[in-house]
């Protein structure tokens, strides 16, 4: 029995970043896991009802079962999902069930704030450094999407303090939208403070209009340096295969 199809599932984006993005990072999880199918999709959640047919998760999942593939476990690639995000993608796998009786869909838990993506963030960073030719910092910024649900900005302060701790330099999280402070209060706040040397790391999986901004307002503000996304670096593959790990041992029947 072949093992479940992977599918990689990004919002939709009029972006075109966005999804070179998800490919790249597919191509990382296909290198890590050869012996996987692994798609990706990109998700419009203004697509409900009778309209899920159209869009491009639903073209992935019949080209799967034409492919005699029965069980599909699909990794949302978010770091926080919010309760309307799950009611889509549970939506998204009770139409799929519907149009492919015997189809069985999973899906599993996003990439999430993990700890082992602070590699990635250092990486990342090190990267921006090196551009910009920075050899001194005295204080970091952990720049994050933002949400209106506290306990997950709550989240990514907790990750803030830990990458702090490894560092042994202050921290400040902000967020792009949903809370303050934002990356460039941020910054500032630590400049008020004597600080010269702040640095920016990104803690967005892909580009687009939020890590745009975010970077803008923190170069406004006098950061020495702001990373770029993480993209499609190999931690986040591993993290994306877990997710699917547990995802496809949820398929087996008990």
């Amino acid at each position: 029995m072949s093992a479940p199809a992977l599918i990689a599932l990004a919002p939709a984006s009029r972006d075109p970043r966005i999804a070179r993005t998800l490919t790249a990072l597919v191509s990382e999880v296909r290198a890590q896991r050869p012996d996987l199918r692994v798609e990706r999709a990109l998700l419009d959640p203004a697509a409900t009802g009778a309209r899920w047919a159209r869009p491009e998760l639903h073209s992935v999942l019949d080209r799967l079962v034409r492919g005699g593939h029965d069980e599909v476990v699909v990794v949302p690639i978010a770091l926080v999902t919010s309760s309307e995000d799950d009611h889509h993608l549970a939506e998204a796998a009770r139409v799929a069930a519907e149009r492919h009786p015997g189809l069985r869909v999973r899906i599993a838990a996003s990439i999430g704030l993990e700890a082992c993506l602070l590699e990635a963030l250092d990486e990342r960073l090190r990267e921006a450094l090196r551009d910009a030719r920075v050899r001194e910092l005295d204080a970091l910024v952990l720049a994050a999407p933002g949400s209106t649900d506290p306990l997950a900005n709550q989240s990514v302060a907790r990750l803030a303090r830990l990458w702090g701790t490894h560092h042994r330099l202050p921290v400040s999280a902000a967020y792009a939208a949903g809370a303050p402070p934002a990356t460039g209060e941020a910054v500032r706040a630590f400049r008020a403070e004597g600080r010269r040397h702040v640095a920016v790391a990104s803690l967005f999986l892909t580009p687009g209009a939020l890590t745009d901004r975010a970077a803008e307002l923190a170069e406004e503000a006098g950061a020495v340096a702001v990373s770029g996304p993480l993209a499609a670096h190999p931690e986040v593959a591993r993290v994306v295969l877990a997710r699917y790990a547990v995802g496809a041992v949820e398929l087996v029947p008990v």
